[in-house]
């Protein structure tokens, strides 16, 4: 009986291959749109919790000024200073690196080619805490650091761009006014958690860049290594305590520093991706109801179409559930072939653009079939009131019907 309804229903469907099509548009669109909202979000989550991971699990983060909220400050502090990190590293037990980092946007310049980059001033600790490896070359010397010496490290969009192909290791780049050798390569790392290029990046002696780029010697960013077997609690309080004492900030007065622990930032980051998610794909889901209501609407269209054919059906003693069910059956065809497309098309779109925005592609198996079961419902659902129509016409009437 079922398959029987099924074949009609088909039938009925290619009989007007064109009407059937703007039919189910709004269930397409729908389904798509929330497939594709759903795999594009848990790609930037993960895309999100590797950024982060990439730092280490222990990395914590100290930047002046204090923390914002209601009844909080929100001064930008005081920088720190090259003693305030040498108190850390001396002082702190529970730490095991220190890496004060300085930026600056500058112009790198090698022969014929330039681009605009991020540069970054730090000390030798800061490729371990960062857990990035440097696959050609070498990083800084203890000597280079003292003296604040001409020497970088290129990452590989800027080594890209002004080197291509060629050999950068022992050349000469002119970053800024001045001019520094090329000591080492940072191996790739793509985006980071909110989109930007971490390659697009020149790394060189903290001093260096105080002194003959930024001409301070302010310090806006200390990342903070934990020892393993220490929890990032204690090592948050060992630190606050160091420098709340450097700092002179007395008892029953706030910091003017924050301490943040950058898997708690990865969380918030996280969670909040997957609320946007959330937002967008239930918005993306009225498109569905409306694809609803179009179908109920042709339907309605189709029981008045075929009002004749449904009283001869009638009258050669087909019950009022077998006409019920075949109209239920085909409102169910129409909006589950709709749902079908939509979930093709969300995959290669999905694909299309997770590569074009770097996140990673992910399927998720799950929403695939709950969008291709709340589609067959809402033909359920909308397509049930045209069905008991047609199921209720007096079939002398229906004969009657031109």
């Amino acid at each position: 009986m079922v398959r029987e309804a099924i074949v009609l229903a088909l039938r009925a469907i290619l009989r007007n291959v064109m009407r059937s099509s703007l039919t189910v548009l709004g269930i397409v669109i729908g389904v798509a749109a929330v497939i594709i909202m759903v795999t594009l979000g848990r790609g930037a989550t993960v895309q999100v919790t590797q950024s982060i991971s990439s730092l280490g699990g222990n990395v914590l983060m100290l930047v002046p000024g204090q923390q914002f909220g209601p009844g909080q400050g929100s001064g930008s502090g005081d920088p720190f200073k090259s003693p305030d990190v040498e108190a850390l590293e001396r002082e702190v037990s529970s730490i095991s690196g220190v890496a004060p980092v300085v930026n600056q946007t500058a112009t790198a310049i090698y022969g014929d080619e330039n681009r605009s980059t991020s540069v970054t001033g730090t000390t030798d600790d800061w490729f371990t805490i960062q857990n990035w490896k440097v696959t050609s070359g070498r990083t800084f010397t203890d000597s280079e650091q003292r003296a604040g010496t001409a020497v970088c490290l290129l990452g590989a969009t800027v080594k890209e761009k002004l080197f291509g192909a060629r050999e950068a290791i022992g050349e000469r780049v002119r970053v800024g006014s001045i001019a520094c050798e090329v000591i080492g390569l940072l191996g790739r790392k793509g985006q980071n958690a909110i989109g930007n290029d971490q390659d697009d990046v020149v790394v060189m002696p903290l001093r260096t860049v105080q002194r003959r780029i930024t001409g301070n010697q302010d310090i806006r960013l200390i990342q903070v290594a934990v020892r393993e077997n220490v929890s990032k609690q204690r090592a948050e309080r060992d630190v606050t305590t160091v420098m709340r004492e450097r700092r002179g900030i007395r008892n029953g007065k706030e910091d003017d520093f924050r301490v943040q622990d950058m898997s708690q930032i990865g969380d918030v980051l996280a969670g909040t991706t997957q609320l946007l998610t959330a937002l967008l794909s239930a918005v993306a889901a009225v498109s569905l109801l409306v694809g609803g209501i179009g179908i109920m609407n042709i339907m309605l269209v189709s029981v008045t179409e075929r009002t004749r054919e449904i009283g001869v059906r009638l009258a050669i003693g087909a019950l009022a559930r077998d006409v019920l069910t075949q109209f239920l059956v085909e409102s169910i065809v129409l909006a589950s072939l709709g749902g079908l497309i939509g979930i093709l098309l969300a995959l290669g779109t999905s694909y299309l653009l997770a590569s074009l925005i770097g996140i990673p592609f992910i399927t998720n198996v799950s929403i695939i079939v709950v969008a291709l079961l709340f589609s067959g419902a809402v033909g359920m659902v909308f397509g049930y009131f045209p069905a008991r129509k047609a199921a209720r016409l007096d079939p002398i009437e229906a004969l009657r019907h031109e």
